[in-house]
């Protein structure tokens, strides 16, 4: 995935009404007055919301007679959870180094024994 693609798919997701219009979408195909109902907006407003998720490639729009569905593309969300990983991957690894230290620490305070007290 290039940057400026990662960088849209992060765009889109950034607004709080877009995540959950995904996140409806997980449930299956919708009409924009579908998905506009739990919103307090109008439905010029949803369909902006809906393009900015169109135009980075995390829907798709179809036709069918008069009703125009719109079903979630997973694609680029697959790519952030590539993108991520590589930054898990460092988390773990720092995390294992923490935990091997803390049990060198653990060890040598079992061989040196409880300090005595005066």
């Amino acid at each position: 995935m290039t940057p400026d693609r990662l960088s849209a798919t992060f765009s889109a997701l950034a607004d709080p009404t877009r995540r959950a219009i995904l996140a409806r979408l997980t449930l299956g195909e919708a009409s924009v007055n579908e998905l506009a109902e739990p919103f307090d907006m109008s439905l010029p407003a949803v369909s902006k919301h809906l393009k900015v998720l169109e135009r980075a490639g995390l829907i798709a729009r179809g036709r069918a007679a008069q009703w125009r569905p719109c079903t979630l593309q997973a694609g680029p969300l697959k790519d952030i959870a590539d993108w991520v990983e590589q930054y898990r991957r460092f988390w773990e690894q720092s995390f294992d180094r923490l935990d091997d230290y803390l049990k060198e620490l653990q060890g040598k305070g079992k061989k040196h024994g409880p300090k005595k007290q005066p």
